[in-house]
């Protein structure tokens, strides 16, 4: 997505205007407090550079799934204080997302003042983008700034319906998001690797299929390489493996030599009795899975292979985990990976970019998070956006352009 068809705050003038800022605050809590903050921690520049350029900000967010009714303990009112501790600045709350309270809340902002409003999933209207809801949003700005990729599949009112009533641009995260997406995906330096892994197949057909056109080489690794493993008549013993879908992997697998995409499966792995942490294991050959046995992670011989192929690319895209992460020793082949790709990134030469939840995560456990081009925190959003789907907030902000 070419990063010169949407607007961004840059070309806006926000000082004294009424600014709606869609972010995504819908983050992990236990018993009532924040367990973790990096979604606020995200959206703090935007809301920041907006306030310190005179705007009178409103945050606008979802959080749970609340199903149109008002759950109190799904009220944003917590996030007030998190929220405020990340930006250094006070951060007032209004009751209600539309109607006389939001209105008589924003009535009171002053240049440079921030306020959140209430979860808009409150109002069954936000996610089926009804126009009379949309209207009684649009009355509360002058501007509307999406800085919220994570929410843009879903063409709700807050994420989609508002760009057409507003003048609208993307924000600093939303920016940085589809500017990484395009230099990965849209218009990458190549030769171009994807890295894809995660438990099932069925859950990443559309993501496969749209890949073997786009990319040089394709790493499949995690439960899924299972299922190709058992495609090409490999035994797979114990393993997780979607047997049923034998035909369809066979497919993929045809689509991307037609292509003129390398694809690459474990060519050892590590497999053990069962799923457990420290369970007994041993390293066999691809071809030669005990039938008792279940496959946890990728073997050295296959870690070696990829980082061999890693080296000779210029653009990397990873989605899901290639081993059981969450079970120690079955991370190893994974942090081999991760480490290797954060050492060729800050050489300058590889351009990585991650997405996904367990991919997060298991980059996380691998103390490299941080150390790649870009990771994003989306996970629906990331997933459809690399199976080659039109986002519908994304499309929104490039209409208003």
């Amino acid at each position: 997505m070419p990063k010169a068809t949407f607007k961004t705050i840059d070309s806006l003038d926000v000082s004294g205007k009424r600014v709606l800022v869609r972010v995504d605050l819908n983050v992990p809590m236990k018993k009532g407090v924040v367990s973790d903050a990096t979604r606020i921690e995200r959206a703090a520049p935007t809301i920041a550079e907006l306030a310190s350029k005179g705007a009178r900000v409103i945050v606008l967010s979802h959080f749970g799934r609340p199903d149109g009714k008002r759950v109190p303990e799904m009220s944003l009112r917590p996030l007030v204080e998190p929220l405020a501790r990340a930006l250094d600045k006070p951060v007032a709350f209004a009751e209600d997302c539309i109607g006389p309270v939001a209105e008589d809340a924003v009535r009171l902002l002053k240049p440079g003042e921030i306020l959140l409003l209430e979860n808009l999933r409150f109002h069954k209207e936000e996610e089926k983008n009804e126009s009379g809801f949309i209207d009684k949003l649009s009355v509360l700005g002058d501007v509307y700034v999406n800085d919220a990729f994570s929410t843009a599949h879903r063409a709700h009112a807050s994420t989609e319906g508002l760009a057409h009533l507003l003048p609208a641009a993307a924000g600093r995260l939303m920016q940085a998001e589809l500017q990484a997406l395009d230099q990965a995906l849209g218009n990458p330096k190549r030769p171009v690797c994807a890295l894809v892994g995660g438990a099932k197949v069925s859950t990443k057909l559309d993501l496969l299929g749209n890949l073997v056109g786009k990319v040089d080489k394709l790493i499949i690794g995690g439960g899924m390489a299972n299922t190709f493993l058992h495609a090409q008549g490999l035994a797979v013993g114990k393993s997780l493996c979607e047997k049923d879908l034998a035909n369809t992997a066979r497919e993929i697998l045809a689509k991307a030599e037609a292509a003129r995409c390398k694809v690459l499966l474990p060519v050892d792995v590590v497999v053990a009795t069962e799923f457990k942490a420290e369970a007994p294991h041993q390293v066999v050959d691809a071809k030669a899975c005990p039938d008792d046995q279940l496959i946890l992670d990728i073997g050295p011989k296959s870690v070696a292979n990829y980082i061999a192929e890693l080296r000779d690319c210029a653009t990397l895209v990873w989605n899901g985990p290639v081993g059981a992460f969450e079970l120690k020793p079955f991370d190893e082949g994974g942090v081999a990976l991760a480490q290797e790709v954060a050492r060729l990134t800050g050489a300058g030469k590889l351009l990585s970019v991650a997405g996904g939840g367990d991919t997060v995560a298991a980059l996380a456990a691998a103390g490299v998070e941080d150390k790649l081009s870009y990771v994003s925190t989306a996970g629906g959003a990331f997933l459809e956006w690399m199976e080659g789907k039109t986002l519908p907030g994304v499309a929104a902000l490039i209409r208003a352009a």
